[in-house]
Formats: C-alpha cells, sequence, structure tokens
C-alpha cells in the first residue's frame, strides 16, 4: 500500500486565527488560543490521517513587521524558516480587514515555489457581505493562489 505525507505550514499575522484552525482541524485542542497577539511563540506541529493519507500541519508564529524586540524578531525568523521546509502553504487572513502585515506576509509567500492556498478567516464577521466577493477578487489579483478558501 502507497502512502502519502505532506507538510502544510499555517502562516499569517498575529491573530488571524491560525492555532484555531489546527485545533479545528485535528478536532482537539493541540494549539493555545488566546486574543493576546503573539500567544503562539514556537512552531507546533499536528498531525492528521485521512486513509493512507498523513497530514503534518506546522502552526506558526504570527508573522509581522518592524518588530523592535528580540523575541518578536525570533518569531519571526521561526515562522518565516518553516515556509522552507513544507509542500504547501495556507495563508490565513483576517476577513473583515486587510492590514499592511498581510501585505508582508503576502511578499514573503511571493517567493515560494509551493503551492499557496489564502483562507479568508472570520468571513461570519463581515457585515457587508456584498464586499466579501470583491475584496478576495482584489486579493487574488495578488498572487496566483491555488485556491481560496473562505471560514468562520
Amino acid at each position: 500500500m502507497t502512502s502519502y505525507c505532506g507538510y502544510i505550514a499555517l502562516v499569517g499575522r498575529p491573530n488571524v486565527g491560525k492555532s484555531t484552525l489546527l485545533n479545528r482541524i485535528l478536532q482537539q485542542k493541540l494549539s493555545i488560543t488566546s486574543r493576546k497577539p503573539q500567544t503562539t511563540r514556537h512552531s507546533i506541529i499536528g498531525i492528521r490521517t485521512e486513509g493512507d493519507h498523513q497530514f503534518v500541519y506546522v502552526d506558526t508564529p504570527g508573522i509581522h513587521q518592524g518588530s523592535k524586540k528580540a523575541m518578536n524578531r525570533v518569531m519571526n525568523k521561526t515562522a518565516i524558516s518553516t515556509l522552507r521546509d513544507v509542500d504547501a502553504v495556507a495563508f490565513l487572513v483576517d476577513g473583515t480587514h486587510w492590514e499592511e502585515e498581510d501585505e508582508y506576509v503576502l511578499r514573503i509567500i511571493k517567493n515560494l515555489e509551493v503551492p499557496c492556498f489564502l483562507v479568508v478567516n472570520k468571513v461570519d464577521k463581515i457585515v457587508d457581505k456584498m464586499q466579501m466577493l470583491p475584496w478576495i477578487e482584489a486579493i487574488s489579483q495578488r498572487h496566483a493562489f491555488t485556491a481560496i478558501i473562505p471560514i468562520s
């Protein structure tokens, strides 16, 4: 029997729901979640097996720019270095607003040669649902995402 295994990095700016998504995918609380930014300080690995396929998810610290604190620079380095060793990237963004840090993460992702999925989180909190599709379309023009996945 042939089996398959792939590594998927969950990346994005702080507090977009990376750890919550990992916990939902695994159907257990593996990663700590909090409203406080930078709760995830080290990469956390979670494994899900579906038949002969094994998915290794890597929950990364939130990527942010211009940090002067050494701890934040180390967390950025951890998250960015993870991207070199994965088979796919899930780029999580908050569907209610786009920030400069999202743009920063997108610039990093553009240099990768692996499939990248745009995961638009918190779509249930978007007040004007008519704005969601044009917003997603505008982001999709910036990078050739493998797929765009809205979630709540």
